[in-house]
């Protein structure tokens, strides 16, 4: 069963997602899955491949920024930045929960100049907090815009 929720016009983050669940995030218009959870992380996750497999069969580009209990980088931050940029269209980003996901976009989003208080009012409205990260998307932002 799939739980997209939506963070933005262009943006949806789910917990763990299937190969099954790409069909539906093709009927969403999906065009970009970004995978932000490492393999191997539960025996009950299915392998990135698998995902991959699927949804490049449904002609959604996907990639991987994994995201590990280290916590989130700057390289990781710059890689989902451009893989936002350089898409066109709906992007799915999924880890075990969806909070990754929310995080690291939350992140992105902040980089690119958003203000950190309509970010964290979307994340909230999805059922996410980005409070975690919040100083870091303020610093972010901050950086943006000098």
């Amino acid at each position: 069963m799939t739980d997209f929720r939506r963070l933005s016009e262009t943006m949806f983050a789910s917990p763990q997602i299937t190969p099954a669940d790409v069909a539906a995030a093709k009927e969403l218009g999906i065009t970009l899955i970004v995978n932000n959870r490492p393999d191997g992380e539960s025996g009950d996750q299915p392998a990135g491949a698998e995902i991959e497999a699927a949804a490049r069969e449904a002609g959604i580009a996907y990639v991987t920024i994994p995201v590990t209990a280290a916590g989130f980088s700057q390289p990781q931050v710059e890689a989902m930045r451009e893989a936002l940029a350089a898409n066109d269209g709906p992007v799915l980003g999924f880890c075990r929960s969806g909070t990754r996901s929310t995080l690291l976009w939350s992140l992105a989003q902040a980089s690119m100049g958003a203000e950190p208080d309509e970010v964290a009012t979307a994340a909230a409205e999805a059922g996410y907090d980005v409070s975690p990260v919040r100083p870091a998307m303020e610093m972010l932002a901050t950086q943006s815009r000098e």
